[in-house]
């Protein structure tokens, strides 16, 4: 396939692969962004917090506010000897562009750039506004992007009413799947105290090995809750341990247990940490135990922007599209709490994050429409 032949939406995905973005650089994909939607007439603020590069930029001053959402950001490479090209060198082959990065998710942001060129050059009046809000901190500590982007729109009330988040949510063909909410995340730093001792003078120590056991145990057997409607049961997973100095004949003084909740809503973190201390108080220990909050759970309920995104699935390619609160977390956690119907809607996911991360090059053009037909519906 020659340079010429490659429709817009796949030259600009291609572009911003080329760019080693690996979180949280940005590596110039904001400002190949920048310069498009600035063609545009879009209003472009720069956000840096930190090491991040956060883009608010807006066409229009007027509500209703569609935002598209997303992140420049991508995970590192890996080993690079295991790709069949490199990485950050877009190829084309059997009809599919790899390259790190394809499918999360700057062929998304590819698509929703293009989007909106069409549907501006046909010169259809927009009413409202349309927005892109993009960082390049997500697949890292999420700390200083989407989150600080939402803290400065909200203090000077500048609210989104709709938004497309560009994960990868379609699983065997673009839009079958679209996530109307994320489960939250909740982990637990749990350190239990014991006494150090030599292994032939148990009487003289205190294992927190064994002390910790049982009370381990019912976390792992406690039946949370049993989800609803829209979200599976809340689940509990142990994730690392670690005690001991490295030699066989110590009894270790602490031992370090990493665990993670993704819940519904059905529960609030404060209910979890209550219950969970419980458990722990319950059988004695002597611990100490920090949470760290990744995201409450959120749900985008049947509404205007889920039935119109099942409509332009479905004049685009007959697909009838299933919602779903499958997976991890996503940048959706910062934007839906302010009111905004939210819904996630990108390519398919199965090379995410993976060696030879590809994704459909017909799916880009696909994709591009979709986005295109949302806008319509609800802007034009």
């Amino acid at each position: 396939m020659t340079t010429h032949a490659l429709s817009p939406t796949l030259k600009l995905c291609m572009a911003l692969v080329e760019k080693p973005s690996v979180t949280p650089e940005d590596a110039g994909c904001t400002q190949l962004l920048v310069d498009r939607l600035k063609a545009l007439g879009f209003a472009i603020e720069i956000m840096p917090f930190g090491d991040v590069t956060n883009l608010w930029a807006r066409l229009g001053t007027q509500a209703p506010v569609f935002a598209f959402a997303g992140h420049t950001d991508v995970v590192p490479a890996g080993q690079l000897e295991l790709w069949s090209s490199p990485p950050f060198e877009p190829a084309i082959r059997d009809g599919f562009l790899y390259g790190r990065g394809t499918a999360d998710m700057k062929g998304s942001i590819a698509a929703m750039v293009t989007a909106c060129e069409r549907l501006l050059a046909s010169g259809m009046p927009v009413r409202g506004s349309i927005a892109f809000l993009l960082t390049s901190d997500e697949e890292g500590s999420a700390v200083n992007g989407t989150r600080r982007v939402i803290e400065v729109l909200e203090q000077r009330n500048e609210k989104i009413d709709f938004c497309i988040v560009g994960e990868p949510s379609s699983d065997k063909r673009v839009g079958d799947t679209i996530k109307t909410g994320r489960r939250g995340s909740l982990h637990g730093k749990l350190r239990v105290h014991g006494i150090q001792g030599h292994v032939a003078y148990p009487h003289l120590a205190e294992n927190p090995i064994h002390r910790a056991m049982l009370p381990l145990d019912a976390l792992c057997r406690e039946v949370w809750d049993t989800g609803n409607a829209s979200f599976p049961p809340t689940s509990f997973q142990i994730s690392n341990i670690h005690a001991g100095t490295g030699t066989e004949n110590v009894i270790p003084g602490d031992f370090d247990v990493t665990f993670n909740f993704r819940f519904s809503t059905a529960l609030t973190q404060e209910v979890i940490q209550a219950r969970t201390e419980a458990i722990l108080n319950a059988h004695n220990l002597r611990y100490t135990l920090q949470w760290q909050l990744s995201g409450n759970p959120f749900l985008t309920e049947r509404g205007r922007l889920i039935d119109v995104a099942a409509e332009s699935i479905r004049e685009a390619n007959g697909v009838t599209t299933v919602t779903s609160t499958s997976g991890g977390t996503s940048d959706g956690r910062f934007i839906a709490p302010t009111g905004a119907q939210l819904i996630e809607l990108g390519p398919c996911n199965a090379t995410i994050h993976k060696v030879n991360e590809q994704v459909k090059v017909s799916d880009l053009d696909e994709l591009s429409q979709i986005y295109e037909k949302i806008l319509l519906r609800l802007l034009a």
